[in-house]
């Protein structure tokens, strides 16, 4: 077990441990916007179809139930523009980190592989070549990459955690550079529904792929949109060719979503008022910080969707997290993302709004 675990780099967050208790010693308590985790309730109608769906004493299946499926195929084709998706075009998955930490392992790549992910990216997919002890590489254009090894292209848009969004020609140019060179394209649009100041597209968009789904598949969740992080709730969408072979490999693994779940999957996606109340409060929220960090001298890049601000005052991350945990406010450190976020910190917006407002009064005082 020691070799395994040896591969992977030390666990990020445990550094900031004593930031956070700096910060908790705050007279008015802690602030915490360092991890992205949802703090608001449930909508009432997903959580009736998860109690409805208690009773469920048999396995669920892997590819979930025909009406999961129809609800995925139909919420890609009214929300992304997808054309043409079927059941073939869809799978489930337990949350969306485990299906980034091992799909490398489930396809099969290995020494001599590649994985490429941002310059500035989530950790785990670093985690997951590592786990497969395939090669991993940053890029700032992934088309200056050496194609040769390069066997998958993580793209993230909007990023986590710039909150970048790349444009519809961005990714067209992308995605046929990927097919030109058999590279297999993964774009995490976990984000898709929190634009800001852009409109995030999806490569499943016909614009983007031409009207086809070869090479390239979509990860969606629905922590952020529907506040189902506690419920591991998060599907593929994409080139048939790819999702056939990952369905039988996690039937050998035994990777179901559970049967309630994937029934309160089939609420959420039915319903788009609940996300666009969701995307109120964030946004609410987000001016409210924005606002409070621009006056108190930082800079703020990106940051034009997402449920984070990337800000700066231009000294290291961790001169920033220690200002900040002084005045009970926990960030997270721009380096967990990569060398190339030292100079920043990422500011996340899931506080309850009371939480906001006491650091905003923070941040002005």
């Amino acid at each position: 077990m020691s070799a395994v675990s040896d591969r992977l780099p030390a666990f990020p967050w445990d550094k900031l441990e004593p930031y956070k208790k700096t910060a908790a010693a705050h007279p008015d308590g802690i602030v915490d916007l360092s991890v992205g985790t949802p703090v608001d309730p449930v909508p009432e109608h997903i959580q009736k179809a998860l109690i409805a769906a208690a009773d469920s004493p048999g396995y669920p299946t892997v590819w979930g139930t025909p009406e999961l499926r129809d609800a995925l195929t139909r919420w890609v084709e009214h929300r992304l523009g997808g054309r043409g998706v079927t059941h073939r075009h869809v799978l489930p998955v337990v949350g969306s980190k485990e299906l980034v930490a091992w799909l490398p392992t489930q396809l099969g790549l290995g020494p001599g592989d590649q994985v490429a992910f941002p310059r500035l990216a989530y950790p785990t997919y670093e985690v997951g070549a590592r786990l497969a002890r395939a090669e991993h590489v940053a890029y700032d254009d992934p088309t200056e990459l050496d194609p040769s090894r390069l066997k998958l292209l993580w793209l993230n848009s909007p990023s986590n955690p710039t909150g970048r969004v790349l444009s519809k020609e961005e990714l067209t140019r992308i995605v046929a550079w990927a097919r030109e060179h058999g590279v297999l394209v993964l774009s995490d649009e976990c984000y898709i529904e929190l634009g800001w100041e852009a409109d995030p597209v999806s490569v499943l968009h016909p614009d983007v792929n031409g009207g086809s789904y070869d090479g390239i598949v979509a990860v969606h969740s629905l922590s952020k949109r529907s506040n189902l992080a506690g419920y591991r709730a998060a599907f593929l969408a994409g080139d048939p060719a790819v999702l056939g072979p990952l369905l039988q490999i996690r039937k050998h693994g035994g990777m179901m979503t559970p049967a309630p779940t994937q029934a309160a999957v089939v609420a959420a996606l039915g319903d788009d008022e609940h996300v666009r109340v969701q995307r109120e409060r964030y946004a609410a929220r987000r001016t409210a910080l924005r606002d409070a960090l621009l006056a108190h001298g930082f800079r703020i890049e990106h940051s034009e969707a997402s449920l984070y601000l990337w800000a700066t005052r231009d000294e290291s991350c961790w001169d920033t997290v220690a200002h900040l945990a002084d005045r009970g406010i926990l960030v997270a450190p721009g380096d967990f993302y990569g060398p190339a976020g030292d100079r920043f910190v990422r500011v996340a917006l899931t506080a309850t709004d009371e939480r906001v407002r006491a650091a905003v009064t923070r941040l002005t005082v």
